[in-house]
């Protein structure tokens, strides 16, 4: 009886894993290179800036880490969005904290939903963070394994 409930646990275990899930304890991490993606018509020349991020998932909690460096001008804030596929836009889903300067830091972690965190390990949420001046682009990453 207990090898037959032992087997029955193991296959249980292995089909959550085969389906993508993870074990209770384990973590996921997902990083990200934060570069400027131009708008208002000026070239990538024009904008500046650059960044990096890590992102543990525990569970369905995300925690962000990270921090960036020379933006044209402060930064206003930092969103986790959601968009339609890798490298395609979409709408922001949770707000973090970053350091309202030209350089500094990111943190903050957001609840996700069962589709949110889907989309996570699809590759499809990405970092914004936003400046005084969007024209002067502002830096995005996709959070990838």
């Amino acid at each position: 009886m207990a090898c037959t409930r032992r087997i029955a646990i193991a296959m249980i275990g292995t089909g959550f894993l085969w389906l993508g899930g993870s074990l209770p304890g384990q973590n996921e991490t997902y990083k990200t290179r934060l570069s400027p993606i131009a708008s208002a018509g000026k070239g990538r020349a024009d904008v500046e800036g650059l960044g990096t991020a890590t992102a543990v998932l525990a569970g369905t909690k995300l925690t962000v880490t990270g921090s960036f460096d020379r933006l044209k001008t402060p930064a206003t804030a930092v969103k986790l969005h959601n968009g339609v596929a890798t490298g395609a836009r979409g709408p922001a889903i949770h707000d973090l904290v970053i350091s309202k300067a030209i350089s500094g830091t990111i943190s903050g972690s957001a609840d996700l939903t069962a589709q949110e965190v889907e989309s996570l390990r699809k590759g499809k949420l990405y970092i914004q963070i936003y400046s005084e001046k969007p024209a002067d682009g502002t830096l995005w990453g996709w959070l990838l394994k």
